[in-house]
């Protein structure tokens, strides 16, 4: 741009820095309304059209939220890509671009831990009976606190706590 405030013409610049007048040109214009931002990168291009459309995005979508394949837990990116049609790449992009991830189950698991109602009251504060009922019974137990290895009463949990509150 210096040259074009020495009082250049276009085609004078462009045989000087060998390149083209138009892209001279192009330069001159981009100065005057972007100032030198203007030329510190390159505009911004408007690249390839999508060769998949959002019919077939929705569609790898709800397969994957809403049905199981056949003779497995979860889906793959192979898997969706036979199905639907197409690359395994694509479907990763889409999974990205809707935050799924198939291959992570979202579901709770029970505790093997038999301390299991106890540290929860710890960390999360009283557990309603019924939940220590299903906890009790899901380990083969009628009652939660009966028996060896039984959660601990209430109290105790709560003296626990204390004990380790104040250290």
């Amino acid at each position: 741009m210096l040259f074009a405030a020495s009082g250049q013409q276009d085609k004078e610049i462009a045989a000087g820095m060998a390149i083209t007048p138009k892209k001279v040109s192009r330069w001159r214009k981009r100065f005057l309304t972007l100032g030198v931002a203007g030329l510190e990168k390159d505009a911004p291009r408007p690249g390839r059209k999508p060769k998949i459309g959002p019919r077939l995005g929705k569609r790898v979508v709800t397969l994957t939220t809403r049905h199981r394949p056949t003779n497995a837990t979860h889906w793959s990116t192979r898997t969706m890509a036979a199905v639907v049609g197409i690359s395994e790449a694509s479907v990763r992009r889409i999974w990205r671009a809707h935050g799924l991830k198939p291959h992570r189950l979202e579901s709770f698991k029970i505790s093997n831990d038999p301390e299991f109602a106890e540290k929860l009251e710890d960390i999360v504060g009283s557990v309603p009976e019924s939940a220590r009922a299903r906890a009790g019974a899901v380990r083969g137990r009628e009652e939660p606190n009966s028996g060896p290895g039984s959660y601990p009463t209430r109290s105790a949990a709560e003296a626990w706590a204390r004990r380790h509150h104040d250290a």
